[in-house]
């Protein structure tokens, strides 16, 4: 499978022969400003929650591919009532098959609400299994117990975390939660979109090293192969 970063907490799954695109936040990122919005394909659209980094492009991207959305029951809601397909409605604990494969809804410690303060909710994050790896996409969150849970019924190939504080777990939790998930490699997301998150990536991947995990930092529109 490959997986393409688009900047922040956006990216882009390529598995089962689907497109399945994470909280696209792309036109309003200055460092995104080379993704070109328009050629960006999903069959599926998965939300973490309502903060407008983290849906800002659904409503275009949604309408234009006819894809179909994914998230917390609330945030769908808000989606439905502008006409996108909020077909997989769920909250936490949820699992639904896809063609692609499994997505199981956990829980996130974060706050939500939609770009016009409408109430989003619970934050969430997604565990997926899919063409035979299991990995965690864990959206905004702090670091919470919550992610034992995770590591004692799933056994991680990867998870894709947020490292750059202030809004979420910083590196060093980052890390904490990567043990407790028991994910061997970190993807990380949501650091150097704005002042507060600026990370240095050479002490973040050094801090990484040191505590046996590997932390792979992707430039905005590379794709790998996972």
């Amino acid at each position: 499978m490959n997986l393409t970063y688009y900047g922040h907490a956006c990216f882009l799954l390529e598995a089962g022969g689907s497109k399945v695109l994470f909280d696209p936040f792309i036109r309003h990122n200055p460092l995104a400003k080379n993704v070109d919005v328009d050629k960006i394909e999903a069959d599926f659209i998965l939300l973490s929650h309502g903060h407008g980094d983290h849906v800002g492009d659904a409503e275009e991207i949604g309408q234009r591919t006819g894809a179909d959305l994914l998230g917390m029951v609330e945030v769908l809601g808000w989606f439905e009532q502008k006409g996108l397909k909020a077909t997989y409605s769920m909250n936490l604990g949820g699992t639904v098959k896809l063609p692609f494969g499994l997505v199981k809804m956990v829980a996130a410690a974060h706050s939500s609400s939609l770009p016009d303060g409408s109430y989003g909710g619970l934050a969430a994050g997604f565990v997926i299994e899919t063409e035979g790896k299991t990995f965690y996409f864990a959206g905004d969150t702090a670091l919470t117990y919550d992610m034992k849970i995770i590591g004692e019924r799933h056994t991680l190939d990867f998870a894709i975390l947020p490292i750059g504080g202030h809004y979420t777990m910083g590196v060093e939790d980052a890390l904490i939660a990567a043990d407790w998930t028991g994910a061997p490699k970190i993807i990380g997301m949501h650091y150097d979109t704005f002042p507060p998150l600026v990370i240095n990536h050479e002490e973040a991947k050094t801090q990484a090293q040191q505590a046996g995990k590997e932390l792979v930092l992707l430039h905005i529109g590379e794709t790998i192969t996972l």
